[in-house]
């Protein structure tokens, strides 16, 4: 799978670390155990175009918002670009 990194250009996934789709964190002062734990452990499985966090670790060591087709693994860069 390629992962397109707009400083350095495609590069193997390998050298990417995946940090997923964004989850807003619970507050710590205000939220139950069962929402710590949806947080930590229960992520969405969608089918189809999701907007992910990258980060470059064995290349220029950046963020990068893609958007990747968990069905074919195709990906782009997200309207936003680089993070």
């Amino acid at each position: 799978m390629q992962i397109p990194c707009p400083w350095c250009g495609p590069r193997n996934a390998t050298e990417f670390r995946h940090h997923g789709p964004h989850a807003p964190r619970p507050d710590p002062a205000t939220a139950s155990a069962e929402e710590w734990r949806r947080y930590l452990y229960l992520r969405p499985n969608p089918y189809g175009p999701v907007e992910e966090t990258w980060y470059h670790a064995a290349g220029c060591r950046r963020f990068v918002s893609v958007i990747r087709d968990t069905f074919t693994n195709a990906t782009q860069w997200s309207e936003g670009g680089p993070r």
